[in-house]
């Protein structure tokens, strides 16, 4: 069946090879990817920029393992904002992450490897219940792949903004204590990550979307007004491509509930 089209298109989303490479740096802050030396899959990440995600994951799919980044990135943004299907969500995120593990052999020194292995396990979480996902093991599995993607990659904001969530997600399903005791999780360590991510990616919306997230779960209406600052600057922020488009989207929406 056909994925569901991408609802914002915009032409400044379509890059050509040369314009691609020039904003490269600012695109890829978050994943810390290297600018490809195929042409082949420079043509696959333009898919993905402009939004056409189901081209991007069938493409880089028919590259390879050379091409498992991009289209783990793809199928990811695609289930995370687009599909609607709880059901294939969740065998779609568990899709990803067996994938991972393949390329996590293949090219042990790829953090994208074990970041997208660690989103895709992180949503199914959600997906099926974190705490339901905590008694599979599932915790341990995400930590040790982000771990693992900053010491590949210690500048992947994404993987920051990513453990601060996993902070946050654990302590509160199962509480401060047990979290402390069982998964190492503490609040105040969740919210370095999400401030390191910032530094890192000053112009990221999604770090702004979960930080406020996290301020909303752990402190309530103590944090409100900072998590409602975060929600609109987030909702401000400039997209540069399409993935950028909805998470602004997603913030804007946060606003309106």
């Amino acid at each position: 069946m056909a994925w569901s089209k991408f609802p914002h298109p915009d032409p400044a989303y379509v890059y050509t090879p040369a314009s691609l490479k020039k904003a490269w740096a600012r695109l890829h802050v978050g994943d810390a990817e290297p600018f490809p030396s195929d042409p082949a899959l420079v043509q696959v990440w333009i898919a993905f920029h402009a939004g056409d995600f189901e081209q991007a994951a069938k493409l880089g799919l028919d590259i390879g393992v050379a091409g498992y980044s991009v289209a783990h990135k793809a199928t990811c943004i695609y289930a995370t904002y687009l599909e609607k299907s709880e059901k294939k969500r969740i065998a779609t995120y568990e899709e990803v992450a067996e994938r991972c593990e393949r390329q996590q052999t293949e090219q042990p020194g790829n953090a994208a490897g074990f970041y997208w292995h660690a989103y895709a396990l992180g949503r199914y979480a959600q997906g099926i219940s974190v705490v339901k996902a905590l008694a599979q093991g599932v915790g341990a599995k995400v930590k040790h792949s982000l771990d693992s993607t900053l010491k590949l990659a210690p500048k992947h904001a994404d993987a920051h903004i990513a453990l601060g969530a996993y902070h946050s997600e654990i302590i509160d399903k199962v509480g401060a204590m047990i979290g402390g005791l069982t998964y190492g999780v503490k609040k105040e360590e969740g919210f370095k990550h999400f401030k390191k991510a910032l530094e890192l990616n000053p112009d990221s919306a999604i770090a702004r979307i979960e930080y406020a997230n996290a301020l909303v779960m752990l402190d309530g209406k103590k944090k409100m007004a900072e998590a409602v600052a975060l929600y609109e600057q987030a909702a401000a922020c400039e997209p540069r491509d399409a993935m950028e488009r909805l998470d602004v989207e997603a913030a804007k929406e946060e606003l309106e509930d």
